[in-house]
């Protein structure tokens, strides 16, 4: 590894331990309160040392980050462009400068300080690997390539020279234009490596690699593979095989089959269990095959020596790694007999007679299975090669595997158990292939309830291995998960199955039930906590999913890939606190990304990394336009607005506050990345069940369609807020240059594209597309449109629009505009009490002491209260819209004595409308309060979930899920009661 001379320090800490002047000691106790988090008494302490030392420069900086971390952004800043006015040189200043900066998320600011520094300073080797950091922080490559080469002067060291070329590499990168990157800095960056090839000055690895990284961006295969291959080659040594896979992606990039397919040979020679060299090995004999290459007649067959051109020859070759496996008795490698069935499926797909000559698929996988059955891995090994098998064999196959599994003798009515973990693997693996082959779909549903009861059987015999872990006897550790956990897996899933087929809904509290037994047991075991989230969302309880989703502790990247189980449910069920923190979970690691990827970019200029610089770079840009990004990120401001704003001035406030610029698009609509993990939740359904690479292409259009139709709608909602009536008089010309009129427009497009959005929103809707329970779940598009709550919103907006038009040309000209505003204000009405009808029901329907969940009730529920906060900001800038018109009206009547004089019927027809919409409300509210009192009563402890009775602990834990529900379910209707009542608070402010 190359490291850096002169490493810049970063730390306050580390900024201490630097200091060598008599300032330390006055400066320490400050140190000391920062890094302590005692931000109050650093500011003290500075203050004090600066009424004796005014000219101490880094006491003021100190001072302002203890600003910084107490909240006083303005007080901090101001304080600390005070010092870098003075571009000051020493040390301590520039360091807590660059952390305070850093902290404020200002990293630009840091290169105009290390600039002056740098000119007051020109010979100082620090400031100017500070400055080429600085830079490296914002992304400016060409800055980055002169420091380097400024640093590479004062210090002709070869790390210097190679930032220097790096960040001509980087120019390359991000160059707009790819002509410019070929023709002008790759090869101004490949000359200067070559200047130092000749002068015989390359030192370490990094070096090579940057020089073997510009070559393949050249496209100049063959020079790197002479380097490769070359004496600059013998330095890659870090990672193990380094210089074979990259002379096999030049080989694979230059076609040159032979050389791939005799490299692929020997490397196996030495490892005959490395699966990449098989599959590559492979690969190379078909094309060889098919280029009807044959060998030269004289000298060696390729650079890379034999090469294998035929059929025949691959199987003798993959025979004789079996063989020299067979040979040994113990821990054989799986490798071989893996290979022996890849060469085959490949050759079935070449309809290749050949293929016999290997042997039958259902005799080698049973072979395999004998050997490598007590293996957890057997299951994903052969579930790969499970369609070499004939569906008329598919059952002999499992019979013959379950003849070999050592279970002891059934006595009549009791399962025949397994003695130890070796033997409950192999059953195990046995149940997955037969789920795997659809077995268990077949089946009927007497059978299927028998094989649930047994899986739950041997699910419990299997803890008492868990016990034997231990000497105390006690169970396993928290964070291990026990032998048996799949059969709950497995047995959950047969719940699962049923109540898809049957609709019996007890089926889905049964496999809670058994799942939360399962935790109890296995409180770490993901599995369970990812099916029991997908579960109890799809009951619309929100309420346990927020602690299952925490408990899986999820890091880093996993926020993007499985963060949408949570968030799409976060807003839908009614519980707004808790929604409010799913989406912060994600945002925050979304806002941190940007600043932890500069750090790591540092990071490998420091070491030497130099591959991985645009690898972290593209990590970034591809969260940047990660699909949940923008989904949390719209969602969450909606979700305040729905929140916090109830009248137009908090509207407005709020639009304010969050920076919403409606006139533009902050989508990346035509380069979004879908990050999304669908294969997250195992899953052992045979083929023609699982996720197609439709369904997943249908599942994104879905999902930006409706992302589409949310961020419509709050960029409507903050050009609403701009729609702030002008005091100007009609035809005034002021009215557009305050840029007021732009507004409106804006408003008018928006709604367009809504209309358009809505109308592919309903085509979609149409073709009724379903995914696989396990695979990812269904937007709220269709319930949305079905509610007709989106439609509702949009009439609001077009209300708003025509309001505008009153409010700037008056009463006289615009008869037909009020008379639209007056029949909106009837169909507003009419769709608002459509949307609450459908909210009607109990939530947990009881019949026949049998318990049903209603979650599209809550949910028809949430769309209304949306619908009802939208219709409420329209109303509330109607209101502010027409109270001037009145009383110009009124006093106009006054100055005439003219009583009989009629006052237009829009005022009258928006009083109406506020009366009702206040009835409405209340009847609303009485509802929500029904629900509530209906629930509080429902005594679930009554309520038998099956024909045959379940045993004691099950009854236990299905109580308990029902009850988190019951529980869910009361407090998603407390938090919309709230905000309604808030809501219907303010209808006192729109009258007129």
């Amino acid at each position: 590894r190359m490291r850096t001379p002169g490493t810049p320090i970063s730390p306050i800490m580390a900024a201490r331990g630097h200091v060598q002047d008599p300032n330390d000691r006055r400066l320490r106790p400050i140190y000391d309160y920062l890094d302590n988090g005692n931000n109050k008494m650093a500011i003290q302490q500075a203050d004090k040392l600066l009424k004796k030392h005014k000219d101490l420069h880094c006491a003021k900086v100190l001072k302002a980050i203890g600003l910084q971390r107490t909240g006083k952004q303005d007080e901090a800043f101001s304080l600390a462009q005070e010092v870098a006015v003075l571009e000051p040189t020493d040390d301590n200043s520039l360091q807590a400068l660059t952390i305070l900066y850093r902290e404020m998320h200002r990293p630009e600011l840091v290169t105009k300080l290390y600039e002056a520094a740098v000119k007051k300073v020109p010979s100082s080797e620090e400031y100017h690997s500070h400055l080429f950091m600085a830079y490296a922080r914002v992304g400016e490559y060409k800055k980055m390539q002169q420091a380097g080469m400024a640093l590479y002067k004062i210090v002709p060291k070869n790390p210097y020279y190679f930032w220097s070329v790096m960040s001509l590499v980087m120019q390359a990168i991000s160059a707009d234009d790819e002509k410019l990157s070929k023709t002008m800095f790759l090869p101004l960056a490949e000359r200067m490596v070559e200047k130092m090839v000749k002068e015989e000055k390359i030192e370490a690895e990094a070096e090579v690699q940057l020089y073997f990284m510009i070559l393949e961006r050249l496209g100049k295969y063959m020079e790197a593979l002479e380097v490769v291959r070359g004496q600059l080659g013998e330095k890659l040594t870090s990672e193990l095989q380094s210089r074979e896979n990259k002379c096999m992606a030049l080989y694979k990039k230059l076609d040159r089959w032979p050389e791939c397919n005799a490299l692929s040979r020997k490397l196996l020679l030495k490892n005959p269990d490395d699966w990449q060299f098989y599959l590559s090995y492979f690969d190379s004999l078909f094309h060889v095959i098919d280029e009807s290459w044959s060998p030269p007649e004289e000298g060696e067959h390729s650079v890379e020596g034999e090469v294998e051109a035929t059929v025949a020859q691959a199987i003798r070759f993959v025979e004789d790694r079996i063989c020299m496996e067979d040979g040994k008795g113990t821990r054989q490698l799986r490798g071989p007999y893996l290979a022996r069935l890849e060469l085959i499926q490949r050759l079935r797909h070449r309809s290749s007679p050949e293929e016999h000559q290997l042997g039958d698929p259902l005799e080698l996988m049973f072979q395999y299975f004998v050997k490598f059955g007590d293996k957890p891995c057997c299951i994903s090994d052969l579930k790969i090669y499970l369609d070499l098998l004939t569906p008329d064999q598919h059952v002999q196959f499992i019979n013959r595997l379950m003849e070999t599994v050592p279970l002891s003798t059934a006595v009549e009515g009791s399962v025949a158990l397994p003695a130890d973990t070796k033997a409950l693997q192999r059953h195990l693996c046995v149940v997955q292939l037969a789920r795997s082959l659809g077995l268990h779909h077949s089946m009927d549903t007497p059978h299927r309830l028998g094989l649930i009861d047994e899986l739950k059987a041997r699910y419990r015999h299997g803890l008492e291995f868990g016990k034997l872990r231990l000497p105390s006897g006690k169970s396993c550790l928290k964070t291990e998960l026990q032998y048996s956990d799949m059969y709950c897996l497995l047995a959950a899933h047969l719940y699962v199955d049923l109540w898809k087929e049957t609709g019996e809904e007890w089926r889905l509290w049964q496999c809670l039930g058994l799942l939360e037994e399962g935790l109890t047991h296995s409180p770490s075991n993901a599995q369970f906590k990812l099916l029991l989230v997908l579960i109890f969302c799809g009951l619309g309880a929100f309420e346990p999913v927020v602690d299952l989703y925490s408990s899986l502790d999820a890091k880093h990247i996993q926020h993007d890939t499985i963060g949408y189980l949570l968030t799409r449910y976060a807003g839908s069920l009614g519980q707004f606190a808790a929604a409010s923190q799913s989406c912060n979970f994600s945002l925050r690691f979304f806002h941190s990304n940007q600043k932890d990827t500069s750090e790591y970019i540092i990071q490998a200029y420091k070491y030497g990394a130099f591959e991985k610089i645009p690898e972290f770079i593209a990590f970034r840009n591809r969260l940047n336009r990660s699909l949940h990004f923008a989904q949390v990120r719209t969602e969450r401001m909606l979700l305040d607005l729905f929140l916090e704003a109830n009248i137009l001035s908090s509207l407005e406030e709020n639009v304010k506050s969050m920076g919403l610029c409606p006139e533009e698009e902050d989508i990346p609509w035509a380069d979004m990345r879908d990050n999304r993990d669908l294969t997250v939740l195992t899953s052992w359904d045979p083929k023609d069940r699982q996720l197609s690479e439709e369904q997943r292409r249908l599942s994104l259009e879905e999902e930006a369609l409706w992302l589409r139709i949310r961020s419509l709608t709050l960029r409507l909602a903050g050009s609403l807020a701009g729609l702030s009536h002008p005091v100007t008089p009609k035809n005034s010309e002021k009215a557009s240059e305050n840029g007021m009129a732009s507004k409106p427009d804006t408003l008018r497009s928006l709604l367009k594209q809504l209309e358009t959005a809505l109308e592919t929103g309903r085509a979609f809707t149409e073709r009724k597309i379903q995914y696989p329970f396990l695979g990812p779940p269904s937007t709220r598009l269709s319930p949305a449109l079905a509610s007709g709550s989106c439609q509702c919103q949009a009439s609001a907006f077009h209300l708003a629009s025509d309001l505008h038009d009153l409010d700037t040309l008056g009463l006289e000209d615009t008869t037909e505009v009020q008379t639209r505003i007056g029949n909106s204000f009837k169909s507003l009405l009419a769709q608002l009490k459509e949307i609450f009808n459908k909210c009607k029901g109990d939530l947990l329907e009881v019949k026949d002491s049998r318990c049903k969940a209603m979650p599209a009730l809550l949910e028809n529920l949430v769309f209304f209260v949306e619908t009802v906060c939208v219709v409420l900001w329209v109303s509330s800038y109607c209101g502010s819209v027409l109270r001037p018109l009145k009383s110009s009206i009124q006093k106009k009547k006054k100055k005439k004595k003219d009583a009989s004089a009629t006052t237009p019927a829009v005022f009258s027809g928006y009083q109406e409308y506020t009366a009702a919409l206040q009835t409405l409300l209340s009847e609303v509210l009485d509802h929500v309060k029904g629900l509530e009192i209906a629930l509080t009563a429902l005594k679930l402890e009554g309520l038998t979930l099956e024909e045959h009775a379940l045993s004691e602990d099950e009854q236990k834990f299905t109580k308990t899920v029902m009850e988190k529900v019951q529980s869910s379910y009361l407090r998603s209707l407390q938090e919309v009661g709230e905000l309604l009542k808030k809501r219907a608070d303010t209808m006192k402010s729109l009258k007129i």
